[in-house]
């Protein structure tokens, strides 16, 4: 994890997104080399999940009229992530951008907590995606997984939206919390590397 990892900003969500985001750093430090091993996301490797989640954030920011950072070369993964999440962490501490408030999807909201409620989800759901890809042990909180089971609740419908998750796998009644939510959004919580 990078120095500025453990920064925070004054916005109440900062903690959450930077919590989630240094998940995802220590799941891509112990990946490895294997960038292109297919995760449960069909037809993307580690490489793109990575490309994919910095991708979106730097769409966002983009769309705030936030500098978005340099491009960064996936030729590692992690490398490239660590430079994106410091430019992120730096971009939401300046000037009460956590704060900044605009009209999303889903009403009036602020960056911060777009951030941590959407992206920081999005770190969550691919931070498995790339550990059982890359054969680590994954799995939440039932505390955690009743936080993400809420903020998904709230999506509605638009969370099996194109792009965002696949319709629901069925599981057992006594599933686990971690298998329930994986369940949830379409992954198959006993997939397994080829």
């Amino acid at each position: 994890m990078t120095q500025t990892t453990s920064a925070t900003t004054p916005d109440q969500h900062a903690p959450t997104f930077v919590d989630r985001a240094a998940r995802f750093t220590r799941i891509l430090a112990a990946a490895g080399e294997a960038w292109d091993a297919l995760t449960p996301c069909a037809g993307w490797s580690v490489r793109d999940v990575v490309a994919h989640v910095i991708d979106t954030q730097r769409d966002f920011l983009t769309g705030q009229g936030l500098d978005a950072g340099p491009v960064t070369d996936l030729a590692d993964p992690a490398a490239a992530w660590n430079a994106h999440l410091d430019h992120v962490v730096a971009v939401l501490g300046k000037d009460r951008v956590a704060e900044r408030e605009y009209d999303g999807y889903f009403g009036r909201t602020t960056i911060g907590a777009t951030m941590a409620d959407f992206y920081g989800w999005d770190l969550v759901v691919h931070g498995s995606d790339v550990a059982r890809a890359t054969g680590q042990q994954w799995s939440i909180s039932d505390d955690e997984a009743q936080a993400l089971h809420t903020t998904a609740d709230g999506w509605g419908e638009a969370l099996y939206s194109e792009g965002i998750c696949a319709a629901p796998v069925e599981v057992a009644r006594d599933a686990s919390a971690t298998d329930r939510l994986l369940a949830r959004l379409g992954r198959d919580p006993h997939w397994q590397p080829a």
